[in-house]
């Protein structure tokens, strides 16, 4: 009788992605260009929170956005109405998330480099899109709270690959039992350097600072890009 064989896969079945998403985010950095991979579940309300966002940004950076879906595209049209910025859709054709190379497809389309920052909405999902490395500088989540506060417990993965977590819908939490401070510790058990802002885009709780986050990191990423050229110089 054969005797069963052991395979060791050293290899990660995400090491070409893994390795595409690099190189894109050494090229978006090079450029000066901000790439943020918005995820959350569906009807988190990412596009309401992106439009309110944008408008808190426009004037002071250039902002393309893309939006990811399996098909319609009615959230690329709800952004470009409503912020005047320029938005593509992108169709997975039945794919749960974005890889590196799509990322890169959709930037190519979109002309990355013409823009300062980027917001990239990802498939509403929880868990494939936290797998797959876009290339973005920036992850977020968002969380609302008729989801409840329990799915930083169920989905960990997400909350550990991003450095801001909007908790969005607190107008609500007057009708949901959602415990913000208990919903924050568990994220932070997963995720100790994770920023926290709890926001309604409805009300406009918190957006201004939601948007403060992004004029640091871009403005982050400028200056990092000034060193880097100083040093060619010399």
């Amino acid at each position: 009788m054969e005797k069963v064989r052991t395979i060791v896969l050293a290899k990660s079945v995400f090491a070409d992605n893994d390795r595409d998403a690099q190189t894109l985010r050494d090229w978006l950095s090079e450029k000066g260009v901000l790439l943020v991979n918005v995820m959350s579940s569906p009807g988190a309300g990412k596009t309401t929170a992106l439009v309110s966002l944008i408008r808190h940004l426009a004037g002071q950076y250039r902002i393309g956005v893309m939006e990811a879906d399996i098909d319609s595209n009615v959230d690329a049209v709800t952004v470009a109405e409503q912020t005047h910025c320029p938005a593509i859709q992108l169709h997975t054709g039945g794919m749960c998330h974005l890889d590196a190379a799509m990322t890169w497809q959709g930037l190519k389309e979109l002309g990355a480099e013409n823009f300062d920052i980027v917001f990239l909405e990802n498939v509403g999902n929880l868990v494939c899109p936290a797998e797959y490395d876009t290339g973005a500088q920036l992850n977020m989540t968002i969380l609302s709270v008729p989801e409840g506060d329990d799915k930083p417990l169920k989905y960990p993965l997400i909350y550990e690959k991003c450095g801001l977590v909007l908790i969005s819908k607190t107008d609500t939490l007057a009708w949901f039992d959602f415990d913000i401070e208990r919903c924050r510790r568990s994220i932070l058990a997963r995720n100790p350097h994770a920023q926290i802002i709890p926001i309604s885009a409805k009300t406009g709780e918190n957006m201004a600072s939601a948007a403060d986050y992004f004029r640091r990191a871009a403005n982050h990423l400028k200056e990092d890009r000034k060193c880097q050229n100083r040093t060619t110089k010399f």
